[in-house]
């Protein structure tokens, strides 16, 4: 099992087969899907797969989030090519309530934003929120992203944030 990233609080690493219910749980909390687009139960019975699939073939999926003193599952983060634009890669997070608040979706984010860097060529990193999401759009201001003009997805505004590779 691959282990993107390690602290005293929290470890990010690859799903294994069998923490499919684990993953597809999270998505059975309205509070914690409010601002993510509407996706079937089926879509993420594939999503499961894909991520799987992605472990195999390269170096961006989507990655399950553990409380390192716990082992709790605390959520997913996503790097991948960003849709809107194949120069830069998109990195996302969903969290469970029980694990709002702490500081964790700051640290997963600058975790899964130097991982981008240090793993691909690509000079920008962008995260994507709705627009009324103003605590994802908090964390991504701490870890350094800056806000952009909005962005139109299914003929509605989503936030827009990037955040340029260091320079050397």
């Amino acid at each position: 099992m691959s282990h993107l990233y390690r602290s005293s609080r929290i470890i990010i690493r690859q799903f294994l087969p069998q923490e499919k219910q684990t993953f597809l749980n999270l998505f059975k909390d309205d509070l914690v899907i409010q601002y993510l687009p509407a996706i079937s139960p089926e879509r993420y019975q594939e999503m499961f797969s894909e991520l799987l699939d992605n472990y195999e073939k390269g170096k961006l999926s989507r990655w399950a989030i553990f409380d390192a003193e716990s082992n709790n599952f605390i959520g997913i983060c996503v790097a991948r090519i960003f849709m809107y634009n194949n120069d830069q890669l998109e990195i996302g997070y969903v969290l469970s309530q029980d694990y709002w608040g702490k500081g964790i979706a700051t640290e997963v984010c600058k975790a899964i934003t130097q991982y981008c860097f240090t793993n691909t060529n690509k000079e920008e990193v962008v995260a994507i929120t709705d627009v009324n999401n103003a605590g994802s759009q908090n964390v991504l201001q701490k870890a350094g992203f800056e806000r952009l003009h909005n962005l139109l997805r299914d003929k509605e505004e989503i936030a827009y944030f990037r955040i340029k590779r260091p320079l050397v």
